[in-house]
């Protein structure tokens, strides 16, 4: 009898672009300062995407890259492309596209996944079930957003937090036992109205009065959000939990959507897991939406040991969430 078909991330790639935009920049920018920002958030510093012509995909282009060079692979070698990001070069054609074309990926079909920051989680349930399908052999799912390009720099609720990065995973089948092993995904659509962008869509499309009037940018209503964001990232993180049969010790480490240090605070406290085994780098990225997952696997790839039981929370606007099992496999 063979064993089950897993998908195991065999590679990993990140991006992270090079101007930094620090508290004391923002002091500058908006009513705010360095002391408020770190206190309530965690953040110091965040990347942004600067210069003429540069989109989402020309982050992930360098992470994918990275990814297959590592793997010794060809990009014509990726089947498939799944970007999850609410900041797509185009409305359409979709960035997984225009990825696998500047890549040279020319075998890969793909598509954009918009789940906001729980985009990542829902990409890579989505591609692990390619891969287990016997399908196909290699998938990349990539989590990156510019949000520099959906924010108001005069909005000190928001611009505080955000940042660019994108970091991806390449996916491949193991019977081993290691890989994506469960996942507990959840979504709930009366969110929109505490975190949303309002206007470029079928139901606001885009005009003089919705750009004069800053509906193009990110809304959020912030104490809601953190609200609803520390019972249901920790929610899913119980659940997984105690359908595997995993307890706090099983678990190397916790990957959390790196959105506000006391929602990943209130996240480990109620899972049981300490803080050591938390992956961190929201002080340096800030919150990057669906990059900051894979960008913790990027940052922390060299900690990781075969055989590790990760478990990856997040929660998103509209609102999207949940946690995802995975034991490292190389």
């Amino acid at each position: 009898m063979t064993s089950k078909i897993t998908a195991a991330i065999t590679a990993v790639g990140g991006y992270v672009p090079e101007d930094r935009l620090t508290n004391s920049d923002l002091e500058k920018m908006v009513d705010t300062n360095d002391e408020w920002i770190r206190l309530r958030t965690g953040i110091e510093e965040r990347r942004i995407q600067k210069g003429e012509g540069l989109a989402t995909s020309d982050m992930i282009v360098p992470a994918v890259r990275q990814l297959c060079e590592k793997r010794g692979i060809d990009p014509s070698e990726i089947e498939c492309m799944i970007v999850g990001t609410v900041t797509g070069d185009y409305p359409f054609p979709a960035t997984a596209n225009v990825v696998c074309d500047k890549l040279g990926a020319k075998n890969a079909w793909g598509f954009d996944l918009s789940a906001a920051c729980s985009g990542f989680l829902y990409a890579l349930t989505t591609g692990a079930a390619l891969i287990e399908s016997g399908r196909y052999k290699k998938v990349v799912v990539v989590g990156a957003d510019k949000m520099s390009s959906i924010i108001d720099y005069q909005d000190r609720n928001t611009c505080i937090i955000f940042g660019d990065g994108a970091g991806a995973v390449l996916l491949e089948p193991s019977q081993s036992g290691c890989g994506v092993l469960d996942s507990v995904l959840k979504s709930d659509g009366s969110g929109r109205k505490y975190l949303r962008t309002d206007a470029g869509g079928s139901l606001l499309p885009t005009s003089h009065e919705t750009v004069d009037a800053k509906q193009h940018y990110v809304h959020q209503e912030g104490a809601a959000v953190y609200k609803y964001a520390v019972k249901g990232m920790a929610e899913a993180v119980e659940e997984l939990m105690e359908r595997n049969h995993l307890k706090a010790e099983d678990i190397a480490w916790l990957v959390p959507h790196q959105a506000n240090i006391r929602i990943i605070e209130s996240t480990a406290q109620r899972a049981g897991i300490s803080m050591d085994k938390v992956m961190l780098n929201i002080a340096k990225y800030g919150n990057t939406t669906a990059g900051t997952l894979p960008l913790c696997l990027w940052d922390w790839e060299s900690k990781l040991k075969k055989g590790d039981h990760l478990v990856l929370a997040a929660f998103g606007g509209g609102f999207t969430w949940g946690a995802t099992l995975i034991k490292w496999g190389h």
